[in-house]
């Protein structure tokens, strides 16, 4: 799970990294308002982390903006105000929760693990479409009683597609949400697995497909009829 976290108090930012980095998130950070604008607008992540007194654009207006560019990522302010105005503020603007500073660590995982369940697709924490079904917790893609086991980036991809199907997503999404902004990772590696990942789907006899739209990137797809 890749977390987002845009946060300019220094020792703040750090102790938050520290933390999820340790319970095995994988954490992208920045300190400015409008480069974490851009980070989110990519949709590669999964929870974000937003405070609201950001350099050149505040948490407010991120949140606002990537509503309404259809961005459905939960959304977790921090403040260091209590009051009530400012409460309901953060939450009309778009974010799912609010935290206010100081917080306890364990508190700040309760309130992930509840915006994590809301992404949930299947009770028991499975994801499903068409006729897959992606199991996250033993990395198994099942068809009917076909399953096999995937590779830690085939499991990602094919998470990342079913979280956003009925979308396109292009090679750098990919190549963000799987390798993240500091690797070294070329357009070409996104399609030697995306190449594996349609492999893995034809072993376990599914037909879902993982379509190349010329130009633009990549979607799902599947025939109900």
């Amino acid at each position: 799970m890749r977390i987002l976290i845009v946060e300019d108090e220094k020792r703040m930012a750090q102790a938050l990294c520290e933390i999820l980095r340790l319970e095995k998130y994988d954490v992208d950070h920045y300190a400015d308002g409008l480069e974490g604008l851009y980070a989110v607008e990519t949709g590669a992540y999964d929870i974000i982390i937003l405070d609201v007194m950001l350099p050149h654009k505040n948490g407010f207006d991120i949140a606002r903006e990537a509503r309404k560019k259809g961005i459905k990522t939960p959304i977790l302010m921090l403040t260091a105000k209590s009051e009530l105005d400012d409460k309901v503020t953060r939450l009309d603007c778009g974010a799912d929760d609010y935290l206010t500073k100081p917080f306890m660590t364990k508190e700040l995982l309760a309130r992930f693990r509840a915006l994590t369940r809301r992404n949930i697709n299947t009770p028991d924490g499975t994801l499903a479409f068409g006729d897959i079904t992606l199991n996250k917790d033993t990395s198994m893609l099942l068809c009917g009683e076909n399953s096999v086991r995937l590779s830690e980036k085939e499991l990602r991809i094919l998470e990342y597609l079913i979280a956003n199907q009925g979308r396109i997503l292009t090679r750098e999404q990919f190549a963000v949400k799987i390798w993240g902004y500091e690797s070294d990772a070329e357009y070409n590696n996104v399609e030697v697995y995306m190449s594996f990942a349609r492999k893995k789907l034809n072993f376990v006899k599914s037909k879902v497909e993982i379509k190349a739209v010329r130009g633009i990137g990549y979607e799902l797809r599947y025939d109900y009829v």
